[in-house]
């Protein structure tokens, strides 16, 4: 092998590793406060319901994030702005420890939505525009896998740590991912296809966005179903279905929640592999139809070991499908905007997503507590939905990451 192809294998492998382990750390401090819902609604005097509001503020204010920190990625470069995400998501989830009511505390997981809504696209288009064409089925599922690794270290956390920390410990622990930074600019480089893109001439971002407005209506659709997908399986899980519903114990809780994350690790990097061969919407259909298999005993088990099992496979499904997210939103995305495209479409589908949490309690409310109930049938829907648009939907396997969208000239915003 040249010197010249180690060289880019290297920087290649360098920028994986950054793009894996900011998502990862992203999410760990997001899955923080799911761990948390009950002492801090004891701590401010509020109702679980509530408490779960902070999340909906959280994922809505994603997209404000996405498209603020795209545009500047689109402008100065993905390296510098993934940094500096990554800086602002620790320094919020640190600050989420010092909240002082309730008003601040939904103030500062709005400010930390900001910053995390602006990781995912920054990275996902870092590296989907770094490494050779071959690597991206499994890198996708490998960066996507970055999610229920985060919740597994949340999970981690909570299980050994939360007696010691308290809640507010939690949220400070949440600081540590800041020192990725020193990786970040030390070890990587900047996108090649960013380098040859910014050679050119500029062209208009809402220019872009309106000579692509079927998919950009079709990009969001898919992303709220994908976000109803993941929060819908996760978010009220432990604490309200294995806990309040079914009464596990702690101990019970932890394990579940790390056996379910290992599934979803595992399933995030086999449907990535799988896209690569059989294209991405195929991928993603057949874990739609794994998680319809495994939705009931998932919602409706009653021993600790068939929930397990039901939730590994679960979450094989689930992430599974979101596996093939980051290449493919990154594929059906106009070159000269990819640091904004892919991460404002995913968050945009994340805002309409994001009353999820409060929909799933107020179902089970009106269900005797029926949390299980409120569980499969969000889960169910979106299922359903996404293998309807799958197979109407776009597929551009392995296009060129550096290609430029024809376009009449036009100003530069």
């Amino acid at each position: 092998m040249s010197a010249t192809a180690t060289e880019n294998l290297k920087r290649a492998r360098n920028v994986v590793i950054a793009a894996y382990l900011s998502w990862t750390l992203d999410a760990f401090d997001f899955f923080i406060l799911i761990f948390t819902f009950n002492d801090v609604a004891k701590t401010f005097g509020v109702s679980i319901t509530s408490i779960t509001f902070a999340i909906t503020l959280t994922l809505a204010t994603r997209a404000v994030g996405a498209f603020i920190f795209g545009r500047l990625a689109d402008k100065y470069g993905r390296k510098p702005i993934l940094m500096l995400v990554v800086l602002l998501y620790s320094f919020f989830e640190a600050l989420s420890g010092f909240a002082w009511s309730f008003g601040s505390f939904l103030v500062i997981r709005a400010l930390f939505g900001i910053a995390m809504g602006g990781e995912w696209g920054v990275g996902s288009s870092l590296a989907m525009e770094t490494i050779p064409d071959r690597w991206r089925g499994w890198v996708s599922g490998l960066l996507q896998a970055g999610y229920p690794c985060g919740y597994f270290l949340a999970t981690l956390l909570f299980g050994f740590a939360y007696q010691y920390l308290g809640w507010r410990g939690m949220f400070f622990v949440g600081a540590l991912p800041a020192v990725l930074v020193f990786f970040i600019n030390y070890g990587i480089e900047e996108s090649p296809a960013f380098q040859q893109l910014k050679a050119g001439p500029r062209v208009s971002t809402w220019q872009i966005l309106r000579k692509n407005g079927k998919l950009v209506l079709y990009g969001v659709l898919m992303m709220a179903a994908f976000n109803f997908f993941s929060h819908g399986t996760q978010d009220i899980y432990p604490r309200l279905f294995l806990g309040a519903q079914l009464h596990f114990t702690h101990a019970q809780i932890t394990n579940i929640s790390l056996i379910y994350n290992v599934g979803a690790m595992l399933g995030g990097i086999l449907f990535g592999l799988l896209s690569q061969k059989i294209g991405r919407r195929y991928a993603i259909i057949g874990a739609c139809v794994l998680a319809l298999i495994v939705m009931f005993p998932w919602s409706h088990a009653g021993t600790p070991i068939e929930i397990a099992i039901a939730a590994f496979f679960m979450q094989v499904a689930v992430q599974g499908a979101w596996g093939v997210v980051p290449v493919h939103l990154n594929e059906l995305s106009p070159s000269e905007i990819r640091g904004t495209f892919p991460g404002f479409i995913y968050q945009l589908g994340n805002f309409v997503a994001s009353f999820n949490a409060p929909i799933q309690a107020s179902i089970a409310f009106h269900h005797g507590g029926d949390y299980g109930f409120a569980l499969m049938l969000v889960a169910g829907i979106v299922s359903v939905l996404l293998i309807i648009l799958m197979i109407f939907g776009p597929e551009a396997r392995n296009v060129s990451m550096a290609h430029r969208t024809v376009l009449e000239p036009g100003v530069a915003d």
